[in-house]
């Protein structure tokens, strides 16, 4: 199943397909007794989008076949053992995707040109997704953090390791001889080398960065190249060889005095906006700002979820399942914020006080 959302990645499912390209949505969950529901309800859906593609005139014989076959693929190869927050199935003739996202999403089946994309963007902005560098004198490491995990990131000639001619960093650092090791030419092209690699991947998928290792190995990197220079610096060594849990455990502590900064900022902007009348609240207000590209900074709530109706001018309060109600409208603003270049922050629950979950600061 797929996790990480690259912007190359999404510009690819938003390309245009032969109708129809299908999307199918199911919440899901971690634990028990909740997750029991899991393979009923995507067992359902899956009939949901066969059943529709049997009644729909649209759709070839041919074309409804190789579909269907694509939808069974996906089915067989969904994980429910480890299933987080939501689950997203794309098919369309010759291919298939298997999304699994840390947000919620609603039950839905959805048959258009493109697939559906906007419940990725969302749960991709929720996740805060983050690198982290881990460096040492023979080995770089680079990994892709989100909200509980960092994995392993094996492109862009990552991990980077250093030939063993001449080099023995655990013999020097045994005999206490770390400074030495960051003095030398080979490290320092070495690191150079790292340092490029790193801005490849900065340019084509930009995340904040963390940096971790010896203090020596920090300095170095920064004195060398460019694309560490504004990162967060761990001084912690020996995760360049770690595995993720100890690289994890490293960060945490870091990870949540920066959100509760970021959360701080979000605030402190929240309520200068108020006293410049640049403040907007509420689904149906920031709906209609988003549209109009008027959005510098989008607050949500981390669980905030609403359901409405769109009556033209304005969104009005709906039930789950009912008759043209749209469960992700919140998702639908997050995506349309990103779209037009707004900021967009994920706060904890109850942050918001009175706003409904959701508050805005605008640009004019």
């Amino acid at each position: 199943m797929e996790h990480a959302l690259s912007p190359a990645t999404l510009a690819e499912l938003r390309r245009p397909r032969p109708y129809p390209a299908v999307s199918v949505l199911t919440p899901t969950h971690r634990r028990e007794p909740e997750n029991g529901q899991d393979p009923v309800r995507l067992r359902n859906v899956v009939a949901e989008a066969r059943k529709r593609l049997e009644s729909d005139p649209a759709v070839t014989r041919e074309r409804r076949a190789d579909i269907v076959a694509q939808l069974d693929r996906a089915l067989a190869e969904v994980d429910l053992a480890h299933a987080e927050d939501g689950l997203v199935i794309f098919a369309a003739p010759g291919e298939h995707q298997v999304w699994s996202l840390a947000r919620t999403v609603p039950e839905r089946v959805v048959f258009s040109d493109t697939f559906l994309t906007r419940n990725l963007v969302s749960a991709q902005a929720a996740e805060r997704p983050f690198w982290v560098l881990s460096v040492a004198a023979d080995r770089v490491t680079l990994w892709s953090g989100g909200p509980d995990r960092v994995v392993k990131y094996h492109s862009g000639g990552f991990p980077l390791v250093r030939g063993r001619e001449n080099f023995d960093a655990e013999r020097q650092e045994q005999i206490g001889d770390i400074p030495s090791i960051y003095v030398d030419e080979g490290t320092r092209q070495f690191l150079r080398e790292a340092d490029t690699a790193l801005s490849t991947v900065l340019r084509d998928e930009p995340r904040p960065l963390y940096i971790t290792g010896e203090q020596a190995a920090l300095s170095l990197l920064v004195d060398v190249g460019s694309a560490a220079k504004s990162a967060v610096q761990v001084p912690r060594g020996g995760l360049a060889h770690a595995g993720p849990e100890s690289v994890w455990q490293a960060l945490r502590p870091v990870l949540d005095e920066e959100a509760r900064k970021d959360t701080t900022s979000v605030m402190r902007e929240l309520t200068s906006a108020r006293g410049h009348k640049a403040f907007a609240a509420g689904v149906d207000e920031l709906w209609q700002n988003a549209r109009d590209g008027r959005v510098r900074l989008l607050a949500v709530e981390e669980n905030y979820r609403v359901t409405v109706r769109d009556q033209g001018d304005h969104l009005i309060p709906a039930e789950p399942g009912d008759l043209d109600s749209r469960d992700d409208i919140v998702d639908e603003i997050v995506e349309q914020c990103l779209e037009t270049g707004a900021a967009v922050r994920f706060v904890p629950d109850g942050t918001l006080g009175d706003e409904n979950g959701i508050a805005g600061v605008l640009r004019y």
